[in-house]
């Protein structure tokens, strides 16, 4: 064949290659024959149960993506199959992951989930709080939206022993990364329509970092004259949000206090189970569990509540563009446990995961004909 011939059919490729990405707001992913092509990584625990609730979910929907899967877990996890991950991370620009468990007794161990937002720079954690019809709790009408910094602060990985019996831990909290997670917090907030921003410190004590951090979201704020800004110490925000949590809408701050926080307003709103988180960096997004607990103790029961999950893949189908496909499947969940009264036992009922997911799927093919322009 002629080299001229060749060399052209090559360009056609390359450029039928990045016509297929979506560049809007910041956002691409990669798509092959008109589907999204999704990383899939289970964990560990009851990630691997999930993530096939997950593809059930997604056919049931009929939504245009294929999954790519890394088998990536505590006992798979090494350099090689990390840099794999992260190479398909990019290359596929969407990821959905189950957790992966760290071993808190070996000093040596890093977390891979830590490595992973890291080297990804996924510098903004999103969990969104939120109560659901049917769902008891002590508290109802909450919707706050907590914003994490994600790649530093006591995340940072920087420890050593200095003398033997004294550890120093690193915080390490920067100007550009505090004022870039307080931009997304005050865009996130402006573009869903919130009022009010709350930057969560500890500035009274930690007078640099912490300070740092202060004076970086009062500095975005002032460019938001139409949200309302207020700052407060994290043990006082703790108090505030087990007595009187509606007055918080979005939240932002730094690393550890987004994990405490996020993991607080969890409980109010039920618990682990009906959580989703996302990540989000300049080119990439990673979909989770929104307390990022592996479930290793209901691992292989049929008990684990897979609302979260579902709620992450709904929230990953959105950011793919894929609206109505989201809104049937994060209506299909929240219609089972309201409407159907179909709960798992960590919420008040007696179904197992398989009962749930059979109403989930049911709502499901009630409510597609509402989807429109499908391609299957």
């Amino acid at each position: 064949m002629n080299k001229n011939v060749i060399k052209t059919s090559q360009l056609l490729k390359q450029i039928a290659f990045v016509a297929t990405r979506n560049f809007s707001s910041n956002v691409f992913s990669t798509k092959y024959g008109g589907k999204h092509r999704v990383l899939l990584v289970p964990g560990d625990g009851i990630g691997p149960e999930m993530m096939f609730h997950v593809k059930e979910a997604l056919k049931a929907v009929r939504a245009p993506v294929e999954f790519e899967e890394i088998n990536l877990n505590s006992k798979t996890a090494s350099d090689s199959l990390i840099d794999q991950t992260v190479l398909a991370v990019k290359r596929n620009g969407v990821c959905i992951k189950g957790n992966i468990e760290t071993d808190h007794n070996n000093p040596s161990s890093q977390s891979v989930n830590v490595a992973l937002r890291q080297r990804l720079d996924l510098y903004a954690n999103v969990v969104r709080c939120k109560t659901l019809p049917n769902v008891k709790t002590r508290y109802q009408d909450l919707d706050i939206l907590i914003i994490r910094e994600n790649t530093e602060g006591e995340y940072s990985n920087l420890e050593h022993e200095s003398v033997c019996g004294v550890v120093e831990s690193l915080k390490i909290i920067t100007k550009q990364r505090s004022r870039r997670i307080a931009e997304f917090a005050f865009e996130k907030a402006q573009k869903d329509g919130r009022k009010k921003v709350t930057a969560v410190h500890k500035a009274n004590i930690m007078k640099l970092g912490d300070g740092l951090f202060l004076s970086s979201c009062r500095e975005i704020a002032e460019r938001y004259p139409d949200i309302e800004f207020e700052s407060m110490i994290v043990d006082n925000t703790c108090m505030q949000l087990v007595s009187k949590p509606q007055q918080f809408d979005v939240m932002v701050m730094p690393n550890l206090y987004g994990n405490i926080v996020a993991n607080v307003c969890a409980g109010l709103i039920g618990g682990a189970g009906i959580v989703a988180g996302s990540n989000y960096g300049n080119n990439v997004a990673l979909f989770e569990a929104g307390t990022r607990n592996s479930g290793r103790g209901v691992a292989g029961q049929n008990s684990a509540n897979p609302c979260g999950m579902l709620f992450a893949a709904g929230n990953m189908l959105k950011y793919l563009g894929l609206h109505e496909h989201s809104f049937v499947l994060r209506n299909a969940v929240v219609n089972t446990i309201g409407e159907r009264n179909i709960k798992t036992v960590d919420i008040g009922g007696t179904a197992t995961t398989s009962e749930f997911m059979k109403h989930v799927l049911d709502e499901i093919h009630h409510h597609t004909p509402e989807i429109d322009s499908i391609k299957i």
